[in-house]
């Protein structure tokens, strides 16, 4: 009896490192296979400039339709950060002090964060879906053999969408969570106006704008480049189209997540090694 339990146990254990190795070995080529797509991308954006027929659309569906759900995004972000950074500095004493800390967090984390989190959903799954159901369909392969190639053709214009536009959406971001969170605080909290605009000038440095901004590139090329991916190598059939979709938002987002913290120690690096004395609140 003791020996049929051990046997069983074995068997059940080798299983289980069996599945944690394959999902491994499938994440390494995973990263593999994608790193691969975006060289080839990289190379075939240096090499030759996309068609505009294939440019302006995407720079239309990344950046004019995304500005109205990134503005209302930023909007209540900042009333949110107006709601709870009160009550904690209410108890201090520092309510003067809140448009320092609104501002300075949306312009180094929540506006570029959130603007690309949007982008993530309702422009990289769709991006994943177009191109899945071409995949699906054989659209991509028809491309192929007409010569033209694929990566350069729908691939470089939705990168260099993403790219270009993104910085802008995270500008908008900033904008209408400085507005939300300026309107909060003055006219529910009651915040003197002075002090909420003095303060914000005095603490949130361009270095902060340049900090949300330069991040913002990345987490457009991380978007683009997985989303595409996930669409190129999308499994047949309607299940396939809708995996694609859905992974491709669900990648995206950690990466964005990990791609804030590694640039937010390099940034916060360079910055106190160019000014040693930092910035203080209080």
């Amino acid at each position: 009896m003791n020996s049929a339990i051990v046997q069983r146990t074995g068997v059940l254990f080798a299983d289980w490192m069996a599945n944690w190795g394959r999902v491994v070995l499938d994440g390494v080529e995973t990263v593999g296979a994608m790193t691969l797509f975006a060289w080839k991308t990289l190379r075939w954006m240096l090499a030759k400039r996309p068609p505009p027929e294939s440019l302006w659309p995407n720079l239309y569906q990344v950046g004019v339709l995304s500005l109205p759900v990134v503005a209302l995004t930023g909007t209540f972000i900042g009333m949110v950060l107006a709601v709870q950074s009160h009550f904690q500095f209410s108890q201090l004493g520092l309510e003067s002090r809140l448009g320092a800390v609104i501002n300075m967090t949306l312009v180094r984390e929540l506006g570029p964060v959130l603007a690309a989190t949007m982008l993530a959903g309702r422009v990289g799954g769709a991006m994943a879906a177009e191109l899945g159901t071409m995949r699906v369909t054989e659209q991509i392969d028809a491309l192929d053999s007409m010569g033209a190639n694929p990566i350069h053709y729908l691939v470089v214009p939705r990168v260099l969408a993403c790219l270009f536009l993104i910085p802008t959406l995270t500008v908008m971001a900033d904008f209408m969570g400085f507005v939300g969170g300026y309107g909060y605080s003055v006219a529910i909290l009651g915040i003197d106006e002075h002090y909420y605009l003095y303060n914000s000038e005095q603490f949130v440095e361009a270095f902060d704008l340049f900090a949300g901004l330069f991040k913002s590139f990345f987490f457009g090329a991380a978007i683009a480049i997985v989303s595409c991916y996930r669409g190129f190598h999308c499994r047949p059939g309607a299940e396939g189209v809708g995996h694609a979709a859905t992974s491709s938002f669900v990648i995206s987002f950690v990466l964005i997540l990990m791609l804030d913290l590694f640039l937010g120690i390099l940034l916060d690096s360079f910055y106190y090694t160019v000014w040693p004395q930092g910035a203080s609140l209080f």
